[in-house]
């Protein structure tokens, strides 16, 4: 089967399948540009005309759009060369984002970044909506520009389109809506199964330690059962400091899980220049600073390493705690950290206090051990289910892609 992109320019356009033809777009719709009204004129704007702009396309690509966030008025459009245009009108991002589409659901204006097209008779709208986005990886490269990529009017007044009938245009049309509607609807189900999956992980850790907190109570501070140190951070203006081989975890690097890998490294001279130690393996680490997306990130070290001063690192007492044990309660207890951030910085943190003051449950480290291993078996089968989910979505998204090929992929 050969691929037929369905709008190209000339001269080298295959032969079209039996039952299609090229045509000149322009012969079969009138095109139509847009004009923004002079932003300095406040009371051309707010008021009940819909205003498609480069803000909205990339939400509204593949759609009817019914109205806009941005609107101009009756002065906006008298006082500029924007132009009210009919309802099904295509709009064609031909700058900076170039290659999104949609059709006016109702009579609207558009900015100067789109070209417009009023479709004639022997056009269905949407028919050149799914041509347009089928071909959107050849159309983007014919964009030019040094600043923003722009296909300008003389190339668009060029561009042809292969098509059938209006009436096998149509059934086209409606063959691939519906395919593409049980795409959406498969895609939103897989994403459920994932949302499912994420919460999977946090309700059988929560269900774990809720049966342990049973018959331990949270008596513990973690500065009776680790000890508790932050690290630093040497100067960034000797360029030496950082050629060392020296592991330097930073918030970035951790993973909720072992952490055997670290962006940076440095030399001994630089860990010493910030009065900071070698950690061994089993550190149980914990970001301070960072707001709340960050606060509270977590991993075990794999490896010897040092920290930099948004790390809280805790080196549990063998006798009286396990690394994996400290690890999954800190988990455990994420949202907590947010109760206790401050100061005055956009991103709030927390200090090496808090902590210290943390509390935990202390079962004998027998027992921290056989909890361990029974949770590490049950939170592996809910990542293999999450990561079967996340393969299937991942799969999903990109259906309506191939269902459009496959639409237009078209033997002569």
């Amino acid at each position: 089967m050969q691929e037929i992109v369905p709008v190209m320019l000339p001269p080298n356009l295959p032969e079209p399948p039996q039952g299609w033809r090229w045509a000149k777009l322009t012969d079969l719709a009138r095109l139509e540009s847009g004009h923004t009204p002079s932003r300095s004129r406040p009371d051309w704007w707010g008021g009940d005309i819909s205003w498609v702009s480069l803000t909205e396309i990339r939400a509204l690509d593949g759609t009817w759009v019914k109205s806009t966030q941005i609107k101009t008025n009756e002065a906006g459009i008298a006082n500029s060369s924007a132009r009210i245009l009919p309802r099904g009108t295509v709009c064609f991002s031909r700058t900076a984002s170039v290659g999104f589409v949609t059709i006016m659901a109702r009579p609207m204006a558009t900015s100067q970044d789109f070209a417009n097209w009023v479709c004639g008779d022997e056009l269905d709208p949407e028919f050149l909506m799914y041509a347009l986005i089928c071909s959107r990886r050849e159309l983007r490269a014919l964009a030019t520009g040094a600043t923003h990529k722009t296909i300008y009017m003389p190339m668009l007044e060029s561009f042809h389109l292969c098509l059938p009938d209006r009436p096998t245009q149509v059934a086209i049309v409606q063959a691939l809506k519906a395919q593409l509607a049980a795409a959406e609807a498969a895609r939103q189900a897989a994403q459920a199964q994932v949302d499912h999956a994420d919460l999977l992980e946090t309700a059988l850790r929560q269900e774990a330690f809720l049966a342990v907190l049973d018959v331990w109570p949270r008596e513990s501070a973690f500065v009776e059962v680790c000890d508790l140190s932050a690290g630093g951070t040497p100067s960034r203006g000797k360029a030496d400091y950082f050629r060392g081989d020296i592991p330097w975890v930073k918030t970035l690097d951790l993973n909720f899980g072992t952490v055997t890998h670290t962006e940076e490294s440095i030399s001994a001279e630089a860990m010493r220049s910030m009065r900071g130690n070698l950690l061994p393996a089993g550190t149980v680490m914990v970001a301070m600073y960072g707001g709340a997306g960050t606060i509270g990130k977590s991993g075990v070290l794999g490896i010897s390493a040092c920290t930099n001063q948004a790390i809280c690192a805790l080196q549990p007492h063998p006798h009286l705690l396990t690394p994996d044990f400290l690890h999954e309660w800190v988990r455990f207890i994420r949202p907590e950290w947010m109760k206790y951030s401050g100061g005055n910085r956009k991103d709030p943190n927390i200090n090496k206090g808090v902590v210290e003051a943390m509390t935990l449950p202390l079962p004998p480290v027998s027992e921290q051990m056989a909890f361990c291993q029974t949770l590490s078996g049950k939170l592996a089968q809910a990542r293999l289910i999450k990561e079967h989910a996340r393969s299937q979505l991942a799969e999903l998204k990109q259906l309506p892609a191939r269902l459009l090929a496959q639409a237009f992929d078209l033997a002569p």
